[in-house]
């Protein structure tokens, strides 16, 4: 695959015929590489999910892209921020391939008509100089392939069915890049860049009853009423308001 169009938004883009983890080979590489510099595969056969959760996929039929991200003068506390942006760019991508709703399940889950076909996972690098966000997006996994029965792919919800990778690969650079050097140019400010609006905005939880499961395996029941300027959700139960920093999250339908 030649990325054409995807190369010509990033600095430095290289696909590999398959990888272990794209996340892993971007964390390697971080030194000697530029800001949104990516790596890309149709190929991962070792692939992370948030919670430690394995993601693998049939070779072709999905991409693992993993984003270096180099912000010269933010602290390390704004980098919460770019796994939402994460979230954020692919569900503007992804919606310009299917007519059906697109939406954002707190914190980057996007699902198609309420069922999941990306997830993210950001990492740190070693010295905490920058972030390695990857995400796995289905792009033509059939019904019988997919991870789970709340999965969906952009064929099954109906792309085009000669789907072309690079078409939706620069449709997600092109949302991330521009929503990051927003960010950027405010300071890393979410307010400011008016991140926190269009994350909001863009984010089918708040509202929902919910169901959080939290680090060490403790649950949190309640109604999603907001986001912070952290970044973390806010969870109105009877005992007041929690704001969750990291837990997986469960739409409730009662």
């Amino acid at each position: 695959m030649e990325f054409r169009r995807s190369r010509a938004v990033v600095p430095v883009l290289e696909y590999l015929e398959e990888a272990g983890s794209t996340n892993d080979v971007l964390v390697a590489r971080a030194s000697g590489l530029p800001d949104l510099s990516v790596i890309v595969t149709a190929n991962q056969t070792g692939g992370r999910g948030r919670l430690g959760r394995v993601w693998v996929s049939p070779p072709g039929k999905a991409l693992a892209i993993s984003i270096l991200l180099k912000p010269t003068g933010l602290s390390v506390e704004s980098f919460g921020w770019f796994p939402l942006l994460a979230g954020l760019a692919m569900s503007r991508a992804v919606s310009t391939f299917v007519s059906a709703p697109v939406a954002v399940k707190w914190p980057n889950d996007v699902l198609i008509d309420g069922a999941k076909v990306s997830g993210t996972l950001a990492e740190l690098l070693p010295d905490l100089s920058g972030v390695v966000i990857g995400a796995g997006l289905n792009l033509s996994l059939g019904r019988d392939e997919l991870p789970t029965d709340t999965s969906t792919s952009l064929t099954l919800a109906g792309a085009s069915g000669d789907l072309d990778p690079d078409a939706v690969l620069s449709a997600y650079l092109t949302a991330f890049s521009t929503l990051y050097r927003e960010f950027l140019t405010a300071g890393g400010d979410p307010v400011e860049s008016t991140l926190l609006d269009s994350v909001l905005e863009g984010c089918d939880t708040i509202g929902r009853s919910v169901r959080v499961e939290l680090p060490g395996a403790q649950n949190l029941l309640g109604t999603a009423t907001g986001i912070d300027e952290q970044g973390r959700l806010l969870v109105r139960t009877d005992a007041g308001i929690t704001a969750v920093a990291a837990g997986d999250v469960t739409h409730l339908r009662y």
